[in-house]
């Protein structure tokens, strides 16, 4: 390990044993963070601190918060953003941004054929079982057309860079995946407390997310509709991404509402007004499938609207994401997904997966109960870094705990090697000190009727704590503003 001599870097510890996205592995700037580095480095640790607290006050007042749940009770708190940028290439971009799209493609076509004709069930690529016992496959969506031909509308893809300096895919999110509001804040905090640092450089915009992701989901209206008029449905202010699904209604102009503050009448939706009802056309939903219609799923939703998946069957009403996309984002879904990509796009991969152990299957399940120690177990419908187990961090104890956990349900687990994320310099308060900190990338991507869009510079999450490899805010985790270089 070796210090580097640049005032606030100046104790900065670079373990070459990691790849450093700020350093190549003789230990000196990559060109394109050069400028950067010396920017940054003209000011002292104090000035820094004070850019930081500006940075955070800007978080603060701007009631960006998300919620940590507990096992006893739920705390928010000010999400953590850390002021020195990441920066991709433009040439790295397009890898990403085309890899992001081709899965994204291939997911829709695969959602549309296992709901229709399940061509890919009878050659035998992906198996029956494997979908039939997914607690996110709906059997109510079977042969329903979805408008415009649409189910995942809105997708996350998880990218990490690894020790090779490639791109993989850790997991597809295309249930309600959320994040996007904090890609746009955190490049307003940046500009607001380092704006000139900003021009230094050429970075694609991130604040046209809301305008393209209304565009988009206009193309995808019901048959007869001119114009559409659009919504936002939040489960409510206790919900972790709330901020998120004001934010996204506020910046695209619509409303947001609650399932109470809609109504469905001779299977046509309406919003109540001061004026009257008001017909809705598209739902950008971020309430769970169960929950959105008490008629049809749960009958104790108080979330939801009763009649909505009647109205949507009728093709009177979009829903986006489609009901039952959650069986795509199923991690054991993304074992086969070079299979999927190969079959309905006959290409193949541009982002590969990272190797992946399906615990359903014998053979595998032998191999991970016998390298517990070297895998990352992960349950198939968990999200937001729970339930994740690392191997090389765990008692013998607690692999013995993990074992039966898994044996007990095979199917609700996989499991991945341990791989070794990216770092990158990250501004620590305990210490006042930049930090190797692992980071990972999730990208947004919003397919319409003739179109699709990927926002130029996604969501870089950072492990705040030292050696952990897991991001995600809930479990502790911060983020860093991501610029997109332009040719």
């Amino acid at each position: 390990m070796g210090k580097i001599q640049n005032q606030i870097f100046s104790s900065y510890l670079r373990n070459p044993v990691l790849y450093d996205e700020l350093f190549d592995k003789t230990g000196e700037i990559k060109d394109i963070y050069s400028r950067l580095f010396e920017l940054y480095g003209g000011h002292t640790i104090k000035e820094y601190v004070k850019l930081n607290d500006k940075a955070k006050s800007s978080f603060f007042n701007q009631g960006i918060t998300f919620q940590v749940y507990g096992e006893k009770e739920s705390t928010e708190k000010i999400f953590p953003f850390d002021l020195f940028p990441r920066i991709i290439a433009p040439e790295e971009w397009e890898i990403i941004e085309r890899g992001a799209i081709q899965r994204s493609r291939a997911l829709n076509l695969f959602l549309w054929d296992i709901y229709h004709e399940k061509k890919i069930i009878k050659q035998g690529i992906v198996p029956l079982e494997l979908i039939s016992s997914s607690a996110n496959y709906l059997n109510q969506m079977v042969d329903l057309d979805p408008p415009g031909g649409i189910y995942n509308h809105i997708s996350g893809t998880d990218i990490i860079k690894h020790n090779d300096g490639n791109y993989y895919v850790l997991e597809d999110n295309i249930r309600c995946p959320s994040g996007v509001s904090y890609v746009i804040c955190n490049r307003t905090a940046l500009k607001r407390a380092l704006f000139g640092v900003f021009n230094h450089y050429r970075t694609h915009s991130v604040t046209n997310y809301a305008e393209n992701l209304l565009d988009l989901l206009e193309t995808v209206k019901p048959k007869g509709v001119d114009i559409p008029n659009v919504v936002v449905l939040t489960p409510g202010m206790y919900n972790s991404a709330f901020y998120e699904h004001s934010y996204l209604a506020k910046t695209m102009g619509v409303e947001l509402v609650e399932g109470r503050d809609l109504f469905v009448e001779n299977d046509f939706v309406y919003m109540k007004t001061t004026h009257g009802p008001e017909k809705i056309d598209v739902i950008y939903r971020r309430v769970d499938d169960v929950f959105i219609d008490p008629l049809e799923f749960r009958a104790d939703s108080a979330l939801g609207v009763p009649g909505l998946f009647a109205a949507y069957k009728k093709g009177n009403v979009t829903l986006a994401n489609a009901p039952g996309t959650g069986v795509a984002d199923d991690k054991a879904i993304y074992t086969y997904m070079p299979d999927i990509i190969k079959y309905y796009l006959d290409e193949d991969p541009i982002l590969n997966n990272v190797h992946t152990y399906h615990c359903s299957k014998p053979d595998e399940l032998k191999y991970v109960l016998e390298h517990i120690n070297e895998l990352v177990i992960k349950p198939v419908d968990e999200a937001g870094g729970y339930g994740i187990s690392i191997g090389n961090r765990l008692s013998k104890e607690e692999i013995e705990e993990v074992k039966l956990q898994v044996k007990a349900n095979p199917r609700k687990y996989v499991a991945q090697p341990i791989m070794s994320l990216s770092v990158h310099p990250t501004y620590i308060d305990d210490t006042e000190s930049f930090e190797q900190r692992h980071v990972d990338l999730r990208t947004f991507t919003i397919m319409g009727r003739d179109r699709d869009f990927v926002l130029k510079g996604g969501l870089t999450r950072v492990a705040l704590k030292k050696g952990n490899l897991i991001v995600n805010s809930s479990q502790g985790g911060g983020s860093k503003d991501t610029w997109v270089l332009k040719s």
